[in-house]
Order: structure tokens, then C-alpha cells, then sequence
């Protein structure tokens, strides 16, 4: 059995999966292939990796590649996690919309720092299953890079691989939900329509009990839907219902307002809308979202270094537990047959009643030895549901524009986003000829 994981040098997502995969018994034995095209991070990955071996009995054989075909070659189940043009293209994707009004809590799913980031990564991806195609035709594609939604859909789109997305949204969200109840986490049974990062859960069952009647009470709790605003100086115990309330706030608001409720961070659920990172909140501020900054992400970047390090001197005790993460679980339903019903991201076959068929959609699905399939039929409050027509019709435009190099598609893309949009439209035009400028060696494609 051979686990290949594209990006395999990371320092955030390399040590988790490390850690699931070699803890999943159904993968003992198996040949690990870690890929990069950063050479400098894979001896201390394949380090970190023996280390494990000895501490968890796995019997892994690791190799390591800067050579994308030689990694893939063999291969029966593919990760990804990459990040095309690192923290230079990204500072551009968050740095040009600022002057034109447009802040980002986050800047990777939509609104213009998602779209410029699906420019750069859907070529990528799909070279990396079109490489599938040829030596690993068989293998299952686990994507767990950003924007999930629209690279999941560019390789469903051009190729024949079986491809998946995965995200641990929602699967925190429920434990956080189930800890701040003191309930068991599987007690917690959302039904889901949506797309990565705007997963709408319709209807939710917790313990046997309804679920939004639950979050209804911790809203009146709080002095009911008028009261539900950012209260800076209140010190929450951590995973108590009014911690889950302050760092839910918005998913909340909405939940009162229309009827359904986001499960994923707030900082990611605020860029679907055009009304929430505005001047007149302090740009998230009064829903409790903090806007990352590209300091702040290297400062994160170096704790993960930092981490890795700590681990290979025996400063800091090994990470054996599960880490949350869904591809070790899902490759072992896959191989074993073991049921599971996970958050997962495939194209729509009815599972999500709002939404063309055939978009890459958000919806909870059971995986096992036949594969991957929607478990429910979802159907979202109008709001919801006309917010998400949105994001797809925007996502497929990505997509097209993406892979035909097309100039007036991204452009038509942008202008049609919620966020990145709301602007005159010179002024998005602007922007966009300065974003497509300043991240043009990444982006072949157009020129």
C-alpha cells in the first residue's frame, strides 16, 4: 500500500497526517512517499516520520521526492496540501484588495484573495491528477488544499480521477457544539447543505434532542437575537456555552436571521457575504473576527518549525493522537469498509436539492468500501440557499477561467463575488489587473 502526500514538506499539515497515518492499523506496513518541490523541509519530515515509526509500531517505509511523477508512481491513495507561490502570492492577495476597500479575514476560499488563489492552484492540482492519470489511475486524489471547492471541481471537471475534498470545518464545529453541551461528540448529527467553508447545516440532532432549539437557548441565554453582539471585555470559560456563543457569533446572527446555521469559523463564513468585513463592523471586529495578517501567518509558520524541531530533539512530546484531520479516516472506510458518515466534498448528486448538479458540493456523506455517497437530502432556507447559488456560479467561472487562461471570465468572476464585487466596477476592474500583475509568475495561463 503507497500514501503519496503532494506537499509532503509542509511544517502545519505534514506532522498531523503523519501522525493519522501511521496510528491508522489498516496502513501498517505501508510505503509513505513525501513530495516537494521545496527539497529543505523533507529530511526532517522523513526524520519526524522514523520517529514516529518507533514510537507507534507502524512499520512505514518513507522515501522522499522533489520529482511529482516518481512520488505518484504507484501510488494508491494521493493528499495534497500545497500553496502555490507561498506567503509572496498571497500578501498580494490580500495586500490589493485592502486599497480598494476589501479586507479579508482569511483571503483563501472566496472574495478576490480565493479567486487569485484558485488561478494559481487549479493548473496544479490538475497537472497532478492528469500525473495520476498516467502511473496511479486507481488512486483516490484526498484534497485538502484551499479553495477546496473549485479544485475539487477542476479535477472532476478535466480528469477521471476519484477525487474528494476534505475539511475539518464542520467536524470541529460539532465537537466544539458537543463539549460546550457536555455531550459525547458523536451525539452531534448535522445534516448539511453547502459549499468548503459556507457548510449550512438545515437540520441538527444532538443527544436525541433537537438541536437548534438548543442554540435558541443559549441566544436567549445571552438576552436573546437583539443582544447577540461582540462583547470585547467578557471573559468566557473556555468551551462553555458563552465561549461558543462569542467565537460563533456570527453563524449565530445568522442562524436568527435565516433560519440555518453556518458550521465553519466565523473568519472563513464572513467572506461569503458582502455585509460583514465592512467599515462601519471595525471589519469583523463587532462579530469577534480578527483580520490574519502576512506577519502573523509567518510568526504561525515559524511555531510549526519551531514544533518540528522540538519533536526530532525529544523537546516536546510526539503528536500520536488523532489530529482531527478526515484523510486517515477516510482511506481506512475505503480499504476496510468500515462506515463512516464524514463531511466531504463531492460533486452533487441530489445530495444538496438547492444546487446544480454536478458542483463540488459540502454535504455529510458515507464512506465505506463502495466509495463515497451522500448520505441526506439537504435543501437551505432561502437566504442560504440564494448565497450559495451565488458562490457556485462564481466558482465555475473560476474554474473555466483558471484552466482556459481566460482574462474576461476571471474578470467576470471577481465582479460577480459578493465581496470582492461590491465595489464600483472600475475600481474591481482595477483591482484585478492589479492582483493578476502582481502574481503573474504563478499564472502562466494568462500569458
Amino acid at each position: 500500500m503507497q500514501v503519496t502526500i503532494i506537499g509532503g514538506g509542509s511544517y502545519q499539515w505534514t506532522p498531523e497526517l503523519l501522525a493519522d497515518l501511521l496510528g491508522t492499523r489498516s496502513l501498517h506496513g505501508m510505503r509513505l512517499v513525501l513530495e516537494d518541490v521545496d527539497p529543505e523541509p523533507l529530511p526532517k519530515m522523513a526524520a519526524l516520520a522514523a520517529r514516529l515509526d518507533e514510537a507507534m509500531g507502524s512499520g512505514v517505509q518513507v522515501a522522499t521526492t522533489t520529482d511529482q511523477k516518481e512520488a505518484l508512481d504507484g501510488a494508491d491513495f494521493v493528499v495534497v496540501t500545497i500553496s502555490t507561490g507561498g506567503f509572496e502570492s498571497m500578501a498580494v492577495d490580500l495586500d490589493v484588495p485592502a486599497r480598494y476597500g476589501v479586507r479579508q479575514s482569511v483571503g483563501d476560499t472566496v472574495g478576490p484573495g480565493g479567486i487569485n488563489r484558485a488561478l494559481r492552484n487549479v493548473p496544479v492540482l490538475v497537472g497532478v491528477a492528469r500525473d495520476m492519470e498516467e502511473l496511479c489511475p486507481d488512486a483516490w486524489l484526498l484534497n485538502i488544499t484551499n479553495p477546496m471547492t473549485c479544485l475539487t471541481r477542476a479535477v472532476v471537471r478535466e480528469t477521471g480521477v476519484r477525487v474528494v475534498g476534505l475539511c475539518h470545518e464542520v467536524g470541529n464545529w460539532c465537537l466544539d457544539l458537543a463539549i460546550a453541551l457536555g455531550k459525547p461528540a458523536e451525539s452531534v448529527r448535522p445534516v448539511v447543505e453547502g459549499v468548503n467553508h459556507l457548510p449550512v447545516v438545515t437540520a441538527l440532532e444532538v443527544d436525541g434532542q433537537d438541536g437548534f432549539e438548543l442554540l435558541r437557548r443559549m441566544i436567549d441565554e445571552r438576552g436573546g437575537p437583539r443582544a447577540l453582539v461582540a462583547r470585547p471585555e467578557e471573559e468566557a470559560p473556555p468551551f462553555s456555552t458563552a465561549d461558543f456563543v462569542r467565537r460563533h457569533l456570527l453563524a449565530l446572527t445568522l442562524f436568527d436571521r435565516w433560519g440555518a446555521v453556518p458550521a465553519a469559523g466565523d473568519r472563513h463564513v464572513a467572506e461569503f457575504l458582502p455585509s460583514v468585513l465592512t467599515e462601519a463592523s471595525g471589519w469583523g471586529a463587532s462579530f469577534n473576527i480578527e483580520l490574519t495578517t502576512i506577519a502573523e501567518r509567518k510568526g504561525h509558520q515559524r511555531g510549526y518549525e519551531a514544533d518540528v524541531d522540538a519533536w526530532l530533539s525529544g523537546g516536546k512530546e510526539l503528536q500520536t493522537w488523532p489530529s482531527g484531520e478526515l484523510p486517515a479516516p477516510v482511506i481506512d472506510s475505503l480499504l476496510t469498509g468500515t462506515r463512516r458518515e464524514l463531511p466531504v466534498n463531492i460533486p452533487n448528486a441530489g445530495q444538496c436539492a438547492d444546487l446544480p448538479e454536478g458542483a463540488v458540493v459540502e454535504s455529510i456523506c458515507v464512506v465505506d468500501g463502495d466509495g463515497v455517497v451522500g448520505r441526506d437530502r439537504a435543501s437551505a432556507p432561502p437566504a442560504f440557499a440564494e448565497i450559495l447559488r451565488r458562490h457556485v456560479a462564481v466558482q465555475e467561472l473560476t474554474v473555466a477561467a483558471a484552466l482556459g487562461g481566460d482574462r474576461q471570465l476571471a474578470t467576470a468572476a471577481f465582479e460577480l463575488d459578493p465581496l470582492s464585487g461590491r465595489g464600483d466596477l472600475r475600481h474591481v476592474e482595477s483591482m484585478v489587473d492589479e492582483l493578476l500583475a502582481g502574481t503573474a509568475r504563478w499564472l502562466p495561463q494568462f500569458t
